[in-house]
């Protein structure tokens, strides 16, 4: 019974995640239909979402002690330091990436702001240096638990954050229009783009 219902919660907690996100990257969009409000509106959404994934891993450590019973394997086939040392080859390079946009984006990172302007850093590399690092941790949890289940339910990660980023560029688009798009031609969503010559 606790099985289904924490399974459950993490389900809940992973949607309703993804929705309030989804939500806190667009208030330009967002101040269209309620005005300036709308930058404090998307800040409690992210401030929510923020909680909600505090409450996924959580979920996923009660996972351990209590999966679902079904016909999957419980551990991964391989010794247990192999799984620790694949979440610490994820989580060097991931936190390392991700702190880096964190440090760049400065407050806009948990309260969006009208008056901000586009950020520089690594922001001059590439568009979403936060979600790219940020993406991979969810892997970190399920390979220190050893559970194959949590890293196979971790893969939703890759679609929702790569969604978290095309709502954002949508608003940002809108909040600063032209700079914006040339902004986009210069620089990779991910990955850097080449110089041309």
């Amino acid at each position: 019974m606790i099985s289904w219902i924490n399974f459950i919660v993490m389900i809940f907690s992973s949607l309703l995640c993804s929705l309030l996100y989804i939500k806190s990257v667009q208030p330009a969009t967002l101040e269209k239909k309620i005005g300036e409000k709308a930058y404090k509106r998307c800040a409690i959404y992210r401030c929510i979402s923020g909680i909600l994934m505090f409450i996924i891993i959580g979920t996923q450590f009660v996972y351990f002690f209590f999966p679902i019973p079904i016909n999957f394997p419980r551990f991964f086939p391989w010794d247990y330091w192999i799984s620790v040392l694949v979440a610490i080859v994820i989580l060097i390079p991931s936190f390392t990436l991700m702190m880096k946009g964190v440090r760049d984006a400065g407050k806009e990172t948990m309260r969006p702001s009208k008056e901000q302007t586009l950020y520089g850093g690594i922001y001059e590399k590439i568009r979403h240096p936060q979600a790219l690092g940020e993406v991979w941790l969810w892997w970190i949890v399920p390979f220190l638990l050893n559970s194959p289940f949590l890293a196979l339910y971790s893969l939703i990660a890759i679609p929702i954050f790569y969604l978290f980023c095309v709502f954002e560029e949508k608003d940002l688009k809108i909040r600063y229009g032209q700079v914006y798009i040339d902004y986009k031609k210069q620089t990779g969503m991910f990955i850097p783009k080449r110089k041309r010559q």
